[in-house]
């Protein structure tokens, strides 16, 4: 790993892209293609368009096969690694588990692993476009509506978890916001930009999962927009450092999901 890994793509596996499409068009105003893109095995993938004219991310359909296996609706994210098979065989040395071994796609090589406690995500090793060697990917930004601007882990083992991180990922942890008896929220960085937090597993969440927080314009208007489409409001816009607010939701078909954004 030549430098710390960075979020690069995000997914959202969904039984139903289109009334996924309705929901997070009126709540964030992406743009969802009606129609899934010809893929490697005939799975029905679509990309999330921004009013940038850049994407977000893709989503997955799930199918009958998929739910069968124990796939449910869910977000997740992938990072980026030079070398999928190095990183998987690490990965799993330290711990970890392989949800889906290496394989090569139009776009590069991924693989799905999970960190030792259990929470799922991708690794990457990306082809770029012809023209786009060496940019990086916008789909994370801190600071901009239409890209996810934060992600937090919620695990079992936040001090077992960060090490995780750090080595395979050579993230940074820095800072931290007490929670009570809950213990701690604690800032992940990569180099000096602020990735997200580390939260220990809290009532509600059967398990350990990345959670992601999608950059609205106006969070009163994500709030009532996520109310109307079929959303269900599971934490209230809370007021967060620096002055804005984020809230909690499960989208329609069941995938939990954070806004992050203004008051205006």
């Amino acid at each position: 790993m030549t430098q710390a890994s960075n979020f690069i793509w995000y997914e959202l596996m969904t039984t139903d892209p289109r009334g996924a499409a309705d929901f997070y068009g009126a709540v964030v105003g992406w743009s969802i293609a009606s129609e899934g893109e010809p893929t490697a095995g005939g799975v029905d993938y679509r990309m999330i368009g921004r009013s940038d004219g850049g994407n977000a991310g893709g989503v997955l359909a799930l199918d009958a096969d998929m739910l069968a296996g124990g796939a449910r609706p869910i977000w997740l994210g992938y990072l980026h690694v030079d070398d999928v098979d190095a990183a998987v065989a690490a990965i799993a040395a330290d711990g970890g588990s392989v949800q889906m071994g290496p394989m090569d796609i139009p776009v590069g090589r991924i693989a799905m692993v999970a960190d030792p406690q259990g929470a799922p995500f991708y690794i990457m090793d990306p082809t770029p476009p012809p023209g786009s060697e060496g940019m990086e990917s916008d789909v994370f930004s801190v600071t901009e509506a239409q890209h996810v601007r934060w992600n937090e882990l919620a695990t079992s083992d936040p001090d077992a978890a960060i090490a995780f991180y750090k080595t395979h990922f050579g993230w940074g942890q820095e800072g931290e916001m007490p929670m009570g008896e809950l213990g701690a929220y604690r800032f992940i960085q990569r180099s000096d930009v602020g990735l997200g937090a580390v939260m220990p597993l809290m009532e509600g969440y059967p398990a350990p999962v990345w959670n992601f927080y999608i950059g609205v314009d106006d969070i009163d208007r994500a709030r009532e927009a996520v109310a109307a489409n079929g959303g269900t409001i599971t934490n209230e816009p809370m007021e967060i450092p620096g002055g804005e607010y984020a809230m909690n939701a499960i989208d329609p078909q069941g995938a939990p999901i954070g806004f992050v954004g203004p008051r205006r």
